[in-house]
């Protein structure tokens, strides 16, 4: 891991870390949840969302202020918009997909849950998701939640990551690998 990465995962396990302890203390974890997804959705769909947390050219006082207005516009908890703005005022926004990443996984194994990130050619019904997660429980032990995307460029088929572990089943995978089989041949 490079040492600016490194640097930027220390930092979001901390905001992370503290963030988890005052909402269990408060027992404000399903608000502060609800909040995650909210803010997850924004970074992944929002281009000026992404560069308000990731640009330099921004002072503090104007990221300070677009992410207290952002928060409002969320409707997002008191305890994370406060940590959203000390996030601002200590230039530290950049770490905002990490925190949210880190304060998942806190809440997940407080709860016993195990969270697996799927991707699919297409997206999954109701019945297969619940069928996969079924499945992932069994090989767990764990109530697993899933992390649903798409990237049509599978062709067909899942990759499912659970921890350290991957399982890719897609198509575009097994084309590659018969690809490289037939690259030995010849």
């Amino acid at each position: 891991m490079s040492e600016p990465a490194s640097i930027s995962t220390g930092i979001a396990q901390r905001y992370a870390t503290a963030v988890f302890e005052l909402a269990k203390e408060a027992k404000k974890v399903k608000a502060v949840e609800a909040d995650l997804t909210v803010l997850y959705e924004a970074m992944t769909t929002s281009d000026d969302f992404r560069a308000l947390i990731n640009s330099p050219i921004y002072t503090r006082d104007q990221q300070g202020a677009a992410i207290t207005a952002i928060a409002k516009k969320m409707k997002l908890s008191p305890m994370v918009a406060s940590t959203l703005a000390l996030m601002a005022q200590k230039r530290r926004l950049f770490v905002l997909p990490q925190l949210v990443q880190n304060l998942r996984d806190i809440i997940a194994e407080d709860k016993g849950e195990v969270t697996a990130d799927v991707i699919s050619a297409k997206a999954l019904t109701k019945t297969q998701a619940d069928k996969l997660a079924a499945s992932l429980k069994k090989t767990t032990g764990k109530t697993v939640t899933l992390h649903q995307s798409v990237d049509e460029a599978l062709i067909g088929g899942l990759i499912v990551k659970v921890g350290s572990k991957m399982i890719d089943t897609s198509i575009r995978s097994k084309l590659n690998s018969l690809q490289n089989v037939m690259k030995e041949v010849g």
